[in-house]
C-alpha cells in the first residue's frame, strides 16, 4: 500500500510542473498591415489592377514580397487592385516608392510615386504566446504626403483617399489610389 501511495504522489508532483504551452494562435490579431485598394480615376466605383506595380520601402534595397514562390524581381511585383503594406512600429512615418509598369523596356512608360504616411502608434499587449502588437491612427492633418519621381513629372495615382484612419484590422481598405 505504501508503494502504490508513493508512486501516486510521485506521478502527481511529476504533473504539477506541466504549464499550458504558450503558442500563438494563428488566428489571433497581430499588426495589422496598411490596406490600399486601386480604383479607375474615370469611374470611381470600379476595382482596377495595377501593372507590375514594386513597392519598395525608404532605406529598402528589395521591395516587399508579394509573390514568395516567383524568383528574382517577379516576387515583388504585383498586378491586384489591392494591396498591403506594412508600417513601421517604431517610427510615425513610413515611406514607400510605388514604380508602376516597373521593368518596361520604355522608360516612358515607367511612372514612380513616393508616398509619405504620417501616423501615431499604440502598442496593445495581446497575450504571454503572441506579446504585443501595434495598431495605428492616421494623422488628421497630413495623414498623406504624395509626390512624384522626379519631382517634375507627372504622378500616375491622380488621388488618395483615406477611408479609415483607425488602422486596427486587415478587413476592411485603409486608402483608396485612383489612377
Amino acid at each position: 500500500m505504501k508503494k502504490i501511495t508513493l508512486l501516486l504522489l510521485i506521478a502527481l508532483f511529476s504533473f504539477s510542473g506541466c504549464e499550458k504551452d504558450d503558442i500563438c494562435d494563428a488566428n489571433t490579431s497581430t499588426t495589422p498591415r496598411l490596406v490600399l485598394t486601386f480604383y479607375d480615376i474615370n469611374n470611381p466605383s470600379v476595382l482596377k489592377s495595377v501593372t507590375k506595380l514594386k513597392v519598395v520601402g525608404e532605406g529598402m534595397t528589395e521591395g516587399i514580397v508579394f509573390n514568395a514562390t516567383a524568383t528574382g524581381d517577379s516576387k515583388y511585383l504585383t498586378s491586384a487592385n489591392t494591396i498591403s503594406i506594412p508600417l513601421k512600429t517604431d517610427a510615425d512615418t513610413t515611406t514607400y516608392s510605388f514604380t508602376y509598369n516597373y521593368g518596361n523596356s520604355n522608360p516612358a512608360l515607367v511612372f514612380v510615386d513616393t508616398v509619405t504616411i504620417n501616423y501615431s502608434r499604440n502598442t496593445i499587449y495581446v497575450s504571454r504566446a503572441c506579446g504585443y502588437k501595434t495598431v495605428f491612427t492616421l494623422s488628421p492633418s497630413n495623414a498623406i504626403i504624395h509626390t512624384a519621381v522626379p519631382s517634375s513629372s507627372d504622378t500616375w495615382m491622380r488621388y488618395i483617399s483615406v477611408e479609415k484612419t483607425n488602422i486596427e484590422n486587415e478587413n476592411e481598405t485603409h486608402l483608396k489610389i485612383f489612377f
